[in-house]
């Protein structure tokens, strides 16, 4: 008997798990770092339990302190969620042994399949297709490049344990192996303390399709159809879909029959997604997908292979809930309870087409860096056929703790073109203003001719980059800014009294780089004239109030040569935060602040972009190094990232060392430029 759920994580997927627990009568008990004390599962559970530490290892991974969490808290079942040690077969086993229901697969079949390796092996034979490829892995650096050349590039290099794109690099080039061996092995190591790799046969122009498969511990095992999750960065999925626009009745049926074979071959019990690689040979892309989601694309014939089980609930398990219409949490509940399936497969149908956008804290427009800070202003959208999962509540601290996911943002409609319109105006109307976030990316994607159309496979990204990561900040956007700007201006109102012009350098950034952008501010009846670029704008706007607190947030209608248009903006210090349907921006003024004195090339003093911690140094004090070379890696938000020379010169300082503790703008490295450093003219541009 369930009567009290511990839930060992945190964010909108422990505020997920709550919500169906509750629904069907269960007591609910959260677990929390020091960083999390005021998040909303925290707030949102009938009991919480404090966690030594804020770094993973400390809190959500530390297995005795979660058992003891759940004893403390009275919990007699523990739901893992996903990430963290929800595919970690020890924390099942050691729940179980604690005498703790495990809402999960059998410690043995997590095991399985939570080696890469072993997986490949006993899906071989099952007789489920796999990825050519090393069927062991392989310890040494230089025999595993030497196989991957013998595969043939591309290659993928896989960390052997894990997932979520941990631990994985695509290779097409023989020169970049050891970089790409290299780190792979170190995320692998510090995600799952396990270095060990593999390599397979990188697929071209395929799509990522995963099949949501359920069993119960009495012998039944059903799928629940397939999502299309091709578009993906550095492997990790970005918007996800069901059902996939190129899988028909036929092909679902095979590729489901294989998932539940894969099921059955390791007496798998509760949720978990068989994921495959959807070969691209003969991929219309997009055939009758407006209204009928490519189900008439008549070919039978579309090889698949398998990639990896994930042992878990899927992050994008939404859209699968929006088409069924199933709860997938409670099914996971009702089985662990001892239940059988809820439904056999003849009873389960779909209906729709739903979408789902992952909104991050991060900067696309500098290779995806995670961003930490306060969300200042969060308003999550709604309307027909919007769901949002969120964990975040406004003035919430965005820690470079953990995953930087603020929400999902859902979409259903009777078919993939409906369900597409209402998720991109469901974007438009999101606000989280406080630190970057990918917003802007999101609406891009979803508004490419190539997504409407359907064809979107795993190099949709790379494909697409310069389109999805141009500058948002079109002049009538800048012009809004800037009069937002000089309305918030001290002395603001003798500029309107006296209709003064003006000059206003605007430091604007819209999750790119920061850049500078000069304009001209003529006070004028109602508002402001504004010339900047080619463009000249007449915005009529109210004043900004600043609150008591220093903060000001509010959605505001403003007129842009005389059309009602809405903005909201928060105000923080002497930075203005705006959030239309275009975007985020970011903007302050530097009419009166000093130059810097950088050139365009760089400076030499290279910081950390956000908090985090130091994984290695790669150079020394005196090495000669050229723009572009790593110098740093860091770890932040579990992501890897690179600290590389902005000139050429020679290291003259490296005040950090392995293990380190960085806060953002923390000094890294100086360089200075020496008489051999081989700068040239060409170099700055």
């Amino acid at each position: 008997m369930i009567d009290t759920v511990l839930v060992a994580n945190r964010g909108e997927i422990a505020v997920r798990i709550m919500r169906s627990a509750r629904s069907l009568g269960y007591r609910t008990v959260a677990v929390y770092s020091p960083a999390d004390a005021d998040a909303l599962h925290v707030a949102m559970a009938d009991r919480a339990v404090a966690l030594a530490g804020n770094e993973s290892g400390a809190s959500y991974l530390d297995i005795g302190q979660l058992i003891n969490a759940a004893r403390a808290g009275g919990a007699d079942a523990v739901h893992p969620g996903y990430g963290f040690l929800a595919e970690d077969a020890g924390f099942a086993q050691a729940c179980i042994d604690a005498g703790l229901v495990w809402i999960g697969p059998p410690p043995q079949a997590i095991d399985a399949m939570g080696n890469k390796r072993r997986a490949k092996a006993l899906m071989n034979e099952a007789g489920v297709p796999t990825i050519p490829g090393s069927g062991d892995a392989v310890h040494d650096a230089d025999e595993l490049a030497g196989i991957a050349m013998e595969i043939g590039l591309p290659v993928m290099i896989k960390a052997v344990a894990g997932g979520g794109g941990k631990g994985m690099r695509r290779v097409s080039v023989e020169d970049q192996l050891p970089e790409a061996i290299r780190s792979a092995a170190g995320e692998a190591q510090s995600s799952f303390g396990n270095a060990e790799l593999m390599v397979e046969k990188a697929l071209t122009a395929a799509r990522h399709v995963e099949v949501q498969v359920f069993a119960d511990a009495h012998g039944s095992v059903v799928h629940l159809g397939e999502r299309d999750c091709s578009m993906q960065r550095r492997h990790q999925k970005i918007i996800e879909e069901c059902p996939s626009p190129a899988v028909d009745a036929a092909l679902r049926e095979r590729m489901g029959q294989a998932a539940v074979d894969a099921a059955r071959a390791i007496g798998y019990v509760g949720a978990g997604t068989i994921e495959f690689m959807l070969d691209g040979d003969g991929d219309d892309n997009g055939d009758d997908n407006g209204d009928d989601n490519g189900d008439d694309n008549g070919d039978d014939n579309r090889k698949f292979y398998f990639l990896e089980m994930n042992t878990r609930l899927q992050v994008e398990h939404p859209v699968t809930e929006l088409v069924t219409g199933l709860d997938l949490v409670a099914w996971q509940l009702r089985i662990a309870a001892g239940e059988s399936l809820p439904a056999m497969q003849d009873a389960i149908s779909w209906s729709g087409h739903a979408i789902e956008a992952r909104l991050y804290a991060e900067a696309p427009g500098r290779d995806f860096m995670p961003q930490s800070g306060r969300l200042l202003c969060w308003r999550a959208p709604s309307g027909d056929g919007v769901r949002t999962d969120s964990g975040v509540r406004e003035g919430q601290e965005i820690t470079p703790h953990y995953d930087p996911l603020i929400a999902k943002i859902i979409a259903h409609g009777a078919d993939r073109e409906i369900a597409r319109r209402r998720l991109l105006r469901a974007l438009e109307h999101t606000v989280a203003l406080g630190v970057s976030t990918n917003r802007a990316y999101l609406i891009r994607a979803l508004d490419q001719p190539a997504f409407i159309e359907g064809s979107v496979d795993t190099g949709f990204v790379e494909q697409h980059r310069e389109a999805l990561t141009a500058p948002a900040s079109d002049t009538s956007r800048l012009g809004v800014a800037a009069a937002l700007l000089a309305g918030a201006r001290p002395g603001a109102d003798n500029w309107r009294r006296g209709g003064l012009t003006r000059g206003l350098k605007m430091q604007v950034d819209d999750g790119g780089e920061a850049t500078e952008v000069p304009c001209r501010v003529t006070a004028v009846a109602g508002g402001w004239q504004v010339d900047v670029g080619d463009r000249q704008c007449r915005i009529e706007l109210p004043e900004i109030d600043q609150g008591p607190d220093g903060d000001a947030d509010r959605p505001m209608g403003y007129r842009l040569d005389g059309v009602l248009r809405r903005v909201t903006v928060v105000r923080h210090g002497a930075t203005l935060r705006l959030a239309d349907e275009c975007g985020d921006l970011e903007v302050s003024d530097n009419t009166l602040a000093a130059s810097t004195g950088h050139d365009a090339i760089g400076h030499g003093r290279i910081s950390a972009p956000m908090d985090g911690r130091v994984i290695e140094v790669v150079v020394d004090v005196g090495a000669t190094v050229v723009r572009g070379q790593t110098l740093v890696v860091m770890e932040a938000m579990k992501m890897e990232t690179s600290l590389c020379a902005d000139i050429n010169g020679i290291v003259t300082n490296l005040p950090v060392a392995r293990g380190d503790q960085l806060r953002k703008g923390q000094c890294v490295a100086v360089i200075e430029l020496s008489n051999g450093s081989g700068q040239s003219q060409d170099d700055a541009g």
